[in-house]
């Protein structure tokens, strides 16, 4: 058995465990410290939801005008959306169909596109391939839309060769949506590639790989959230995009749902408010779900690219 010992029993009764107390903050002190961020972050959360809440409140109103109308409805209705669907001469599901295939084809093709070219300048070392890069940068400062007339000019003189890609068609408008975000995608993508590292590469040609299975079967799985980031953002800005399309498209069966929507309000003294902000709302939806869907991958994949370039 083990002895007593009468010091150690001393020095454990003389020990004491000393617990801070909290001290109270001043709420100028709170403020000066981490108040003032939840100031900026409600003000920024009022602008980015004020227009959404209004315009959700313009759909379920019976208010001819925007200007006339509340935050809240004074009448709950659902009759815009009704006009919505009814009338015969604005074939709204036409549109959001014709919408939702140009989003897709153009997002999954960019991605698909700018990938394979941000893996050649990544990862190969050929000649050009500097001037390639600047110029892919120096395209991408112009904004699409002034070459509007170019392209209108080109897709009327395509439209007597082959009319499946001139004017007035949703293939045609799907290529030049294509051609005008290849590049700052593929910038974009060739930043995260290079965050990857090469040994990774150099121990699948090791192992047999090709620059292919590399590409499928490594590279692209590891690269998901900026292949995310650039699918949602191409989604996005397909369907947000009017005027090209306004430019392109004619008959009423081949709009889009920014061209198709935009006959709701083209009049100088037009009160069809109610079903243009329906029609908005209802748009907005497939945003929501990819966003939510692809929530996890925005961070990552908008920040790992900026880090090498």
């Amino acid at each position: 058995m083990s002895q007593h010992d009468p010091s150690r029993s001393s020095l454990n009764d003389n020990a004491r465990i000393v617990i801070p107390q909290r001290t109270r903050r001043s709420f100028g002190r709170w403020i000066q410290i981490s108040g003032w961020r939840h100031a900026i972050a409600w003000i920024a959360l009022f602008f980015a939801l004020f227009p959404v809440l209004w315009v959700a409140s313009a759909a379920f109103s019976n208010d001819p005008t925007i200007s006339s109308g509340n935050l809240i409805p004074r009448e709950f209705t659902f009759a815009n959306f009704t006009t919505l669907f009814e009338n015969p001469d604005q074939p709204y599901l036409r549109w959001y169909l014709n919408t939702m295939v140009v989003a897709i084809v153009v997002s999954f093709s960019t991605v698909l596109i700018a990938a394979m070219a941000a893996y050649a300048f990544s990862r190969f070392r050929f000649k050009g391939r500097k001037p390639g890069l600047m110029f892919l940068l120096l395209v991408q400062m112009f904004p699409q839309f002034l070459s509007l007339v170019a392209i209108y000019l080109i897709m009327s003189q395509i439209t007597d060769v082959f009319a499946i890609f001139g004017l007035n068609s949703l293939l045609g408008l799907m290529l030049v949506y294509l051609g005008g975000s290849m590049g700052v995608n593929a910038w974009l993508i060739k930043g995260f590639f290079d965050t990857i590292p090469m040994e990774i590469d150099e121990s699948a040609k090791v192992d047999g790989a090709t620059h292919g299975q590399i590409f499928w079967g490594i590279i692209l799985p590891l690269a998901a959230p900026v292949l995310a980031v650039v699918g949602l953002l191409s989604f996005i800005g397909t369907i947000n995009e009017f005027i090209i399309a306004s430019a392109l498209l004619q008959t009423p069966e081949n709009k889009t749902l920014a061209v198709g929507l935009q006959g709701f309000i083209s009049e100088q003294y037009s009160e069809n408010w109610g079903p243009f902000a329906a029609g908005a709302l209802l748009a907005a939806i497939p945003v929501v779900i990819l966003f939510m869907f692809l929530q996890r991958f925005i961070v990552s994949g908008l920040t790992a690219g900026s880090v090498k370039g």
